[in-house]
């Protein structure tokens, strides 16, 4: 495997390499070899030039009868025009600035000539065909040879085009294809009928046909699926083999007094998913386990029933929240159901109480200082905060359980830093609300065990939701302000949701904001299409023009991430209490707010979102006993991809469904966790998405393997495979831990 890791200064040259490594980030001979074609451009049969049709794929068989370079009148750069003919027809070549091809395109000589058919001045042509060149000996068999063969078009840069890189794999090809390792276990290869590897790679750069080209993509598919799961199972073998304290459930306790306080009883699915948490929760490994569910399903009360059981078994346990309004609302909430259970060693407080601290980046002094004495003392059993849980001067006497509310918000450091802080490690459970479809379930949390939450407590209302042509018919966005109207009318309240704060001087110079202040402005949409539009509408604006048109006479406030923490806390908790009819906010209230009384929800330049970002946004509304309302008002046009994101979100509540069209319009990279890990996806031919077979068989597989030869001693390949695929900050990824 040596010879692969050799850098390509070697194979190609050192310009070569330069602009292999800095526009492509290809730096050995592997990188090269596994550098896949993005399409194949199909050059057609052989066709004689006075059976030519427009617009068709063509390859000829025809003699190279005139060449000339002409010049562009009034500008650099030239064009190269190249008359060939096959004795009843003639046909025009055209090369764009690429005079240099008149040393090898002499008239006289006989070619393959393969390109798309177009028309310029009533004649035929061919602009930059492909072509080879054929000695007079060379027949009919070549020719066929030629004119079926598929043609690889790869990502390229603007230093390299696809020409040039085609011809660095063919030389990596030629010279390193018997260096190229067998990964795959041979009883493996043998019963799934794959490929093996050196020919697989010869296939995928040069195919014949599209049988060949299907052989190979289904051996590297394989490939791809089994080196991650083989990596996801042995975190999974690691985590079981370390220590932790078991916290089994204590009757009588704390968890039991809560449970009895309870206006309502736990969804079949609450009680289910409580169970294997206090399952795991007793086992002296520690849990890993991912907790998805939909918007509204309760998460929320799950975690906190877990995190009662390990304070009842001697335990603290720690609520890490993205943002300091979700770990501001998720305290209140969390002090509300608990009551006097909240104020362990309070005058009031129950005998059985335990503190709920609470610390942001932003308290006060005093409040700062007595959070961390009660957390670093024992006498908070509960904590919830932000990233300013992860300081070094946050102590725990005995942490026994961290919990990740919106995963994906948070890097695998910041998760790691928290769990540090334990004696040994804690248990560990990630909640999200962006459903999650099974196969991204099993490639990018395979090492956590899925609980899922998909049924509505009861008395959860139903959401409309309706697409707002605001450009097309400028009356719906009318008729929307005057259903906000009725529904303040009717008692509720309404958000307002714009992508951008509009505090124009804060936002300049542009610096990078602390992860506790508002995570979306414009850029970071999530789904939208980069163009040339008017900037995002705002927050400051909106609300100042609705207070005088639409809205007048309505109490009218702002939320987003760069007021003052005690002013985001005010406004929420005035909103919250009904003293605000509407709330003008950005994505800040995304996740965990929870107001029952909001009913309506007005979108604003909603194509600028993602489709599971307005699935959580809408998420806000019918959370209460009155039917929610969202309007989706956009200025895209019908028939654009923006408008069809927006037709499906109106289309169906149903989010492993939404998840599903979000994850299929973006990159898969993004999808393996690459704006976490920084580190570019090892997937390109594997998709988590349409490949579910592949990914489950070959997860058990890879679970098989590992257990009879946890460290792969048997097989070194398949570890330096690993090694190369999942360098070191791809695996702490995978390591949800």
């Amino acid at each position: 495997m040596a010879a692969l890791d050799e850098p390509l200064t070697k194979l190609v040259g050192p310009r070569t390499a330069k602009a292999l490594a800095d526009g492509l980030k290809l730096h050995t001979v592997s990188d090269l070899l596994h550098h896949y074609p993005r399409r194949y451009a199909e050059r057609g049969q052989l066709t004689s030039l006075d059976e030519l049709e427009v617009d068709e794929h063509a390859t000829v068989l025809a003699r190279i009868e005139k060449v000339t370079l002409i010049p562009f009148r009034g500008r650099k750069g030239d064009r190269l025009e190249v008359i060939v003919t096959d004795g009843r027809a003639r046909l025009t070549l055209v090369f764009f600035n690429q005079g240099w091809r008149q040393k090898e395109l002499r008239p006289g000589a006989q070619g393959l000539f393969a390109g798309k058919v177009g028309v310029f001045n009533r004649t035929r042509q061919l602009a930059s065909p492909d072509y080879q060149l054929l000695d007079e000996e060379e027949g009919s068999d070549a020719a066929e040879q030629f004119a079926g063969r598929l043609i690889p078009v790869y990502p390229a840069s603007a230093q390299l085009p696809s020409w040039k890189l085609a011809l660095a794999v063919q030389t990596a090809l030629d010279k390193h294809l018997s260096d190229v390792g067998e990964p795959l276990p041979a009883a493996l290869r043998a019963e799934r009928g794959l490929s093996p590897l050196p020919e697989a790679l010869e296939l995928i750069h040069r195919p014949r046909n599209q049988a060949e080209l299907e052989r190979a993509k289904e051996r590297l598919r394989w490939d791809e699926a089994f080196v991650l799961q083989v990596a996801l199972a042995q975190r999974r073998a690691a985590a079981a083999a370390s220590p932790a304290v078991p916290r089994a459930r204590v009757a009588g306790g704390l968890l039991d007094a809560f449970d009895a306080k309870l206006p309502f009883t736990l969804t079949q699915g609450q009680q289910r998913v409580c169970a294997d948490l206090f399952a795991d929760l007793a086992t002296a490994h520690p849990m890993h386990r991912l907790l998805q569910g939909e918007v509204g399903s309760g998460k929320t009360l799950v975690a906190l029933r877990a995190m009662l059981a390990v304070v009842d078994a001697g335990g603290q346990a720690v609520l890490l929240a993205p943002t300091e309004v979700l770990a501001q609302q998720h305290h209140r909430s969390i002090v509300e159901m608990m009551g006097e259970l909240a104020e362990g060693g309070m005058l009031g407080g129950s005998d059985l109480g335990t503190k709920v601290a609470l610390l942001t980046g932003s308290m006060g002094t005093a409040a700062r200082r007595q959070a961390l004495l009660d957390m670093a003392c024992g006498d908070a059993g509960i904590a919830i905060g932000t990233h300013a849980l992860i300081e070094d001067k946050v102590q725990f006497q005995d942490l026994g359980l961290v919990v990740v509310d919106e995963q994906h918000r948070f890097g695998v450091e910041q998760r790691d830093a928290l769990r540090a802080k334990g004696g040994q490690p804690p248990h560990l459970l990630v909640m999200t609300a962006t459903p999650i479809p099974r196969t991204v379930a099993m490639t990018v949390f395979g090492d956590l065990e899925t609980s899922v939450l998909d049924q509505l407590p009861a008395g959860r209302s139903p959401i409309s939701t309706h697409v707002v042509p605001a450009l097309e018919k400028p009356n719906f966005l009318v008729r929307a302000w005057e259903r906000v109207r009725e529904e303040v009318a009717k008692g509720h309240q309404a958000y307002v949701v714009c992508p951008r704060i509009g505090d124009e001087e804060a936002e300049k110079p542009k610096k990078r904001r602390a992860a506790e202040e508002d995570p979306e402005e414009p850029g970071t949409d999530r789904g939208a299409e980069s163009d040339e539009r008017r900037p995002p509408l705002s927050v400051v604006e909106t609300a100042e023009q609705l207070v005088r048109g639409p809205l007048a006479g309505l109490r009218v406030e702002i939320l987003h991430g760069r007021l003052a923490p005690e002013a985001k806390d005010e406004v929420m908790r005035r909103f919250a209490a009904g003293r605000v009819d509407v709330l003008v906010a950005t994505t800040v209230i995304e996740v965990g707010v929870n107001v029952p009384n909001s009913t309506a929800m007005v979108i604003m330049d909603a194509d600028r979102f993602g489709v599971s970002q307005l699935h959580q946004l809408r998420g806000r509304v019918g959370r209460g006993s009155a039917p929610g309302l969202c309007l989706l008002v956009s200025e895209m046009p019908a028939g654009s991809a923006a408008r069809a994101r927006l037709d499906a979100v109106a289309a169906t509540l149903d989010g492993f469904e939404l998840s599903r069209i979000d994850l299929e319009q973006r990159r898969e990279g993004d999808v393996l966790g690459q704006a976490q890990s920084g580190v570019k996806s090892s997937l390109k031919v594997l998709s988590v998405l349409e490949d579910e077979e592949v990914i489950a068989a070959a997860r058990e597989e890879a679970a098989a393997l590992v257990a009879a030869d946890p460290e792969l001693t048997e097989h070194q390949e398949l570890r330096a495979e690993l090694a190369g695929l999942l360098d070191a900050d791809r695996a702490a990824y995978l390591e949800k831990g």
